[in-house]
């Protein structure tokens, strides 16, 4: 079992929760898939994308779970990301939790599960 993140503003998740469906954020849907992190790579993540942001959610689901649909690709430095190339189903997250930030506006994600 292997769990990846997703990080979005509430507003997006509490639009998801209410259809069913995640189809992602604008710079998913400009990319083509929606992009997660693995447990190594979403706190800098956090830090580069969402410095400054309040009110954010953590999504944690379970990779094996999203079929071929999901492919690990090389990208920051080399590092393998998860990216889903299909939306994503409400009932497919199996956590979420809000995100604090730090005294620099930096998310705090806290230790991750592999």
């Amino acid at each position: 079992m292997s769990k990846i993140y997703k990080i979005l503003p509430r507003a997006e998740w509490d639009a998801a929760r209410a259809t069913g469906v995640f189809a992602g954020s604008a710079v998913d849907l400009a990319d083509g898939f929606i992009h997660f992190s693995g447990h190594d790579t979403a706190q800098r993540t956090a830090e580069l994308y969402f410095k400054g942001q309040s009110d954010l959610m953590l999504l944690t689901v379970e990779a094996d779970h999203l079929g071929e649909a999901l492919k690990w690709e090389a990208s920051r430095g080399g590092a393998l990301f998860p990216h889903l190339f299909r939306a994503l189903k409400v009932d497919e997250v199996m956590a979420e939790r809000a995100i604090a930030l730090d005294a620099d506006g930096a998310p705090i994600l806290g230790e991750l599960a592999a």
